[in-house]
């Protein structure tokens, strides 16, 4: 049985007190969901606090993006020791506002991705199509191309040490949602894909996240499906009874 993940991606919001509060007020009731992995993802220069904040609960930390290299003339850049250092065990790779605001490729996104895992990160890999391409019936092909290329060179026991998290690019910050039908039936493909690359075993041990709009009042829906196995929340992980509302939806 797989562990739901219920991760909340803060993306470039609020100032150091409020992150400072908010992952307080996770973390003094993250007992009450003892079945459910929670993570909070704040911009990268709240890590820290943010780590202090939820230290000695069960509430773990992630950064939103990384640099494939360890160190070097990379300014702005981070490297996944750097993140480990302020206490993030997670990081999300090419979240669909980085492949289309920032030009990310596949190609990217597996450089970071092995980087990630040699730090000892476990890293969120995204994967997900955009309207049009959801329209001309495109998504499988999508799908298969980004995990194909963004997964490349993993082995058997790296794949395992990866989550993976399904974003419908047209869902999100939009408010529309995947209908479940919908979000199931790219999730299913997915442990398809991992059968088929690696074997059954390792595809029905990785988690794959739901990352389009969820929220408290539709994550009850999402999380029942067979191959959803929690959520990569966004807005709705900027308030502490929204949030948690979404792990209870998962007991």
């Amino acid at each position: 049985m797989r562990k739901l993940l219920i991760a909340g991606n803060w993306k470039m919001n609020m100032d150091r007190g409020s992150a400072v509060q908010l992952a307080q007020g996770i973390a003094a009731r993250a007992a009450e969901f003892p079945g459910i992995d929670l993570l909070v993802c704040p911009p990268s220069i709240y890590i820290a606090p943010v780590a202090d904040a939820v230290a000695g609960s069960a509430v773990a930390v992630g950064g939103q993006n990384m640099y494939h290299q360890t160190n070097g003339a990379y300014t702005g850049e981070i490297s996944g020791a750097m993140l480990q250092d302020v206490g993030a065990t997670y990081v999300i790779l090419g979240h669909s506002e980085r492949r289309t605001l920032m030009g990310e490729t596949d190609e990217d996104v597996n450089a970071k991705l092995l980087a990630a895992l040699n730090a000892g990160l476990t890293p969120i890999v995204c994967v997900g199509e955009i309207l049009d391409q959801r329209e001309a019936g495109q998504t499988p092909q999508v799908i298969r191309s980004q995990f194909t290329r963004s997964l490349a060179g993993l082995t058997a026991e790296q794949m395992t040490q990866t989550v993976l998290a399904y974003e419908p690019v047209w869902a999100i910050g939009t408010g529309k949602v995947a209908t479940p039908d919908q979000a199931e039936e790219v999730h299913a493909d997915l442990r398809k894909l991992l059968a088929e690359y690696y074997n059954n075993a390792i595809a029905q041990q990785v988690r794959i996240l739901y990352g389009g709009s969820m929220k408290a009042s539709n994550a009850a829906q999402l999380i029942a499906q067979p191959n959803v196995d929690g959520g990569l929340i966004g807005g709705a992980s900027l308030k502490v009874e929204e949030f948690l509302g979404i792990a209870r939806a998962g007991m």
